[in-house]
């Protein structure tokens, strides 16, 4: 079961900047480590973007969910062992969306090219691809308690092709 609470915002009275938009927010979910967990996180953004009325395209949360899958699938198989819970981090700005993936291992991945002979191995290479199609970024970095997230923003616009 995926509860998802939203997050404070880090606004206060002083902020001078324009009200955020009714789909702007931070959310945060945390599952065990398990496979079920894959399906239900994707699930669980999905719904949340629809519920929120965020303003994405179908090619977008597509995209999305493919890296929610992969990320989450990713700390099930390689660090359930020593992180037994993994969160998912769903922001959404005003241009953006950034979907995250916490874990409590200390080990950071890098994308490796597999070979054509393998039927796994080339999930971080593939969210990097798709956030590079969507003109977005990704990145992989520690946590103060010793763990990993992985992160990929995507803008809410079309990237445009050159």
């Amino acid at each position: 079961m995926v509860t998802i609470e939203r997050k404070g915002g880090d606004r206060t009275m002083d902020d001078h900047g324009p009200d955020p938009l009714p789909y702007e927010g931070v959310w945060r979910f945390t599952a065990p480590a398990v496979d079920v967990s894959v399906p239900q996180a994707r699930h669980a953004v999905r719904d949340l973007l629809f519920r929120q009325r965020v303003p994405v395209s179908d090619d977008l949360v597509q995209g999305l969910l493919l890296i929610v899958s992969e990320l989450v699938t990713n700390a099930v198989r390689h660090a359930a062992l020593l992180s037994p819970m993994l969160a998912v981090e769903v922001a959404v700005g005003a241009e953006w969306v950034r979907v995250s993936v916490e874990d409590n291992h200390p080990y950071r991945p890098t994308a490796l090219e597999a070979d054509h002979g393998q039927t796994g191995g080339r999930g971080l290479l593939l969210v990097r691809e798709i956030a590079r199609e969507a003109g977005g970024v990704c990145d992989v970095e520690h946590t103060a308690s010793g763990g990993k997230v992985i992160w990929a923003a995507l803008p809410l616009t079309p990237a445009r092709v050159l």
